[in-house]
């Protein structure tokens, strides 16, 4: 009777309390069980943990001016790598002070960090001090995303916990500086360094190692360029905690906040894009496809090109303008396409316009070739062929003139009787030896610039002339290495070929000096212009003006892109003369 009473007792339903219990127990472990193969399933989708360190991105190019500086980049993202290593200690130290001070002692998530910042955050009502990590913010660089989800969070954890596992602090710090974002979308300390301050971050002196520190909060909210008071105080902050943390001593500190700069700004581009554009497709001429990052070794002065847009965008009002320099052995120094990039990307040195006038010297060597000299003399009078019968331009004819003044006068009877005279054969063939005879029609307008032609194209004449009639090839490219210095392409210049006996050549230049002192280009004269020559196209569509010092020779035209007439007072000799004289005066 005992035994089946113990029996019934053991049948007996557990307790309430017990039952809760259980059913929270397997609740929970239910739970536990969803949340791991949720976290399961997140780091699934998570990219291989070693491919997220290796970007797959476009190669990139970097040109570089006749000095081997850095003039722009096409398609990097990401400024040269830098590490502990190799930076002076005062830069990682300022991101260290400010950022995360205790990096070097706790691991991938700063318990202490994250506990102080739930308490601010909760006395402040919102968001207003994070507890990130240098870890954590380096795996959020990695993803390169901002979303905020939760599974991106988990994947930030895991991230971290691998990277601390994975590499030395240092290694992880190097990360970071080179994956942070803070100017214009391309990341690195590096990037930043250089467009804030024209150098890279090895030369960071500790005020700008501050001022870059002090964007890391918020780059946009406390940008040099933006928000210039913001950023000062911010790096006075972080000199301070510098100073706090025995970094740096209170000298150190003060001497460097009187030298934190009040007003930064990244180095305007544009003038070299039109360059940088021409030069790609030589690129991709002399070796192929583009398949890694290249180090392209320009022919360009920078401090020319500098002084080139400038004097276009202050001088060319209404109109559009285009300006070349070429040295005497082919190399572009300067090649500015247009008054601003941004508006409109068209090469106007590309573009074929009509020459006008500035096409004379090519009759004008033919002549000097069959044995006539300056001096030899011509009649200026009305001519016609068949229903082609041009005027002057002022329609005035001199009669009795020598071969020097007609053409410092730029009057149109003479060249196309010394056409008459010589042929239009002997014309187009003199053109195609100083290479640029390919297009050119095969008629008398030709002969006073009716046929079109490149800026490019007319300047390479004039260079010849001024290369001792030697043939002139432009070239825009030295070399061409990979990342690693290994040179891919370097020019070899060919031979020279003599285009035009010495004794035509010294009578053209003497020409040519005398349109800058007595004749139509007079106000593109300085000490150190040796000549030039003026062009306008007809109902004044087109003026150019060709000159040439010791360094370069430099074509200048202005004009409409839709190719209608600009002022009458706009010819070669007046616009496009002056821009020359202000750039080489």
């Amino acid at each position: 009777m005992a035994r089946n009473s113990r029996d019934r007792r053991q049948q007996e339903p557990r307790s309430f309390k017990a039952r809760l219990f259980g059913f929270f127990i397997n609740v929970f472990l239910i739970l536990v069980a969803i949340g791991g193969l949720y976290v399961l399933f997140v780091f699934l989708q998570m990219p291989s943990l070693d491919s997220v360190l290796h970007e797959t991105r476009e190669p990139a190019i970097i040109f570089l001016d006749k000095n081997g500086r850095e003039i722009r980049s096409d398609g990097r993202i990401m400024g040269a790598a830098v590490s502990v290593d190799n930076l002076p200690p005062h830069v990682w130290q300022a991101i260290v002070a400010i950022e995360d001070k205790r990096f070097f002692e706790h691991g991938a998530i700063s318990y202490r960090g994250t506990i102080r910042a739930i308490f601010v955050n909760l006395f402040n009502g919102h968001f207003a001090a994070g507890g990130s990590t240098i870890t954590q913010q380096t795996a959020k660089n990695i993803f390169l995303s901002r979303e905020k989800k939760i599974s991106r969070k988990i994947q930030e954890l895991i991230l971290s916990m691998w990277l601390e596992n994975r590499f030395t602090k240092n290694q992880i710090l190097d990360l970071y500086m080179n994956r942070v974002s803070l100017v214009g979308g391309m990341r690195g300390v590096d990037a930043a360094s250089d467009a804030l301050f024209g150098h890279g971050a090895r030369e960071m002196t500790l005020a700008e190692s501050a001022q870059i520190a002090a964007m890391l909060k918020a780059p946009s909210a406390y940008s040099p360029i933006k928000n210039p008071e913001r950023n000062i105080k911010r790096a006075k902050v972080v000199l301070a905690e510098m100073e706090r943390q025995n970094y740096i001593t209170p000298e150190q500190a003060k001497q460097a906040s009187s030298e934190l700069k009040k007003s930064v700004k990244t180095q305007d581009k544009n003038i070299y894009r039109y360059w940088t554009d021409f030069v790609r497709d030589e690129i991709e001429s002399r070796i192929g496809e583009i398949n890694q990052d290249l180090y392209v070794y320009t022919t360009l002065d920078a401090k020319l090109q500098k002084r080139v847009a400038a004097t276009l965008s202050a001088n060319i009002g209404e109109y559009q303008g285009a300006i070349v320099a070429i040295s005497k052995d082919g190399a572009i120094q300067s090649m500015v396409g247009g008054d601003d990039y941004v508006v409109s990307q068209f090469n106007r040195v590309l573009a074929p316009r009509q020459p006008g006038s500035a096409f004379k010297p090519v009759v004008y060597l033919v002549a000097l070739e069959n044995g006539m000299t300056p001096e030899s003399y011509v009649n200026d009078s009305p001519f016609s062929i068949g229903d082609y019968n041009p005027k002057n331009y002022d329609e005035m004819y001199y009669g009795g003139i020598n071969l020097a003044t007609a053409f410092a006068k730029s009057v149109n009877s003479v060249p196309l009787k010394l056409t008459k005279e010589y042929g239009i054969d002997s014309v187009l063939q003199m053109a195609a030896r100083l290479g640029v005879g390919g297009n050119l029609k095969r008629e008398y307008s030709t002969v006073l610039g009716a046929s079109e032609m490149t800026l490019l194209d007319l300047t390479t004449i004039y260079s010849v002339i001024w290369n001792d009639g030697k043939s002139v090839h432009p070239y825009s490219i030295n070399k061409i290495t990979d990342a690693g210095g290994h040179v891919i392409y370097e020019r070899n210049p060919s031979e020279e070929m003599t285009v035009l006996q010495p004794q035509t050549v010294e009578y053209m230049k003497e020409m040519l000096y005398e349109v800058v002192t007595k004749g139509t280009g007079k106000r593109a004269y300085t000490p150190n212009v040796f000549g030039g020559k003026t062009g306008t196209s007809n109902d004044n569509r087109d003026a150019w003006f060709i000159g040439t010092i010791p360094d370069y020779v430099m074509g200048v035209w202005v004009g409409r892109d839709d190719n209608k007439p600009m002022s009458s007072k706009i010819t070669g000799g007046t616009l496009p003369a002056t821009i020359f004289h202000e750039i080489v005066k």
